[in-house]
């Protein structure tokens, strides 16, 4: 996630302090999430929460709203919710206080206090509410962008940001790992096009992404020749199919 890029749209209508703690929060959730550490990736999701209730009550009323001990997220939401219509966007009034209530109800009330002798549903949580905050902050960009000529930027933001989050799949500085006992070399090149997915990975980059999971240079170029059947290819790289998208989210998901 390009922090830079996404700050430099969101400060278009939002303060600057708050944009840069929301986006902060939102990719220490995600890289939580990422690690399979749901109480932490909660925890973080309410802290983005109260991030973006501060940067939506700045934008609807031009005050700040009350910091530290006196900030109440549901004194925020409420307030938001209340203002007359005309006050401010109804995404920035209604809309994305809804999805933020939900975040921060979970995260406030759920989070690791489950009772021992329930299922365990910090998985669910946490998968719930990274859904919802890559929703928030993607409105809120898409709110910050209105009226711009040139949206592109924007679009690719927005499309990075909903992206399906994948527990077993790790990046680091742009290379990616496939975290799977079993794992063939296919599969791991069939999870990095998916993990990419609407995205193209060069075809020389996939075969150094397959054999930086353990496999040989050899194995790894067979691998990709193996996948090309699941491809479009282009000058700018692979992009899957349907079908081989199908076959990926499976391997994510424990299905094949």
């Amino acid at each position: 996630m390009n922090q830079d890029a996404i700050e430099k749209l969101l400060v278009a209508k939002f303060p600057i302090k708050h944009v840069k703690a929301l986006v902060r929060y939102f990719k220490k959730a995600s890289e939580h999430f990422q690690r399979r550490e749901w109480e932490d990736a909660t925890a973080k999701a309410g802290k983005l929460v109260e991030a973006v209730l501060k940067a939506l009550h700045s934008c609807a009323f031009g005050v700040p709203a009350p910091s530290g001990k006196l900030f109440k997220a549901d004194a925020v939401m409420n307030a938001l919710s209340a203002a007359p219509k005309g006050t401010a966007d109804d995404a920035v009034r209604i809309l994305i206080p809804r999805a933020c209530r939900f975040v921060y109800d979970i995260a406030s009330n759920r989070g690791g206090r489950h009772d021992p002798d329930e299922i365990d549903a910090n998985e669910m949580d946490a998968t719930a509410e990274m859904s919802n905050c890559a929703w928030i902050v993607a409105e809120m960009i898409r709110f910050s962008q209105q009226g711009v000529v040139d949206l592109v930027e924007a679009r690719r933001m927005v499309a990075s940001l909903v992206e399906k989050k994948f527990p077993l799949v790790e990046e680091v500085e742009g290379r990616i790992y496939f975290h799977k006992r079993g794992k063939t070399a296919p599969d791991v090149a069939l999870v990095a096009l998916t993990y990419r997915y609407p995205g193209r990975i060069p075809k020389a980059g996939l075969v150094d992404i397959v054999r930086r999971n353990g496999f040989s240079r050899h194995n790894a170029r067979v691998a990709v020749s193996r996948v090309m059947r699941y491809v479009d290819e282009n000058a700018q790289g692979l992009r899957l199919l349907n079908p081989g998208l199908a076959i990926g989210e499976g391997l994510l998901s424990g299905d094949n």
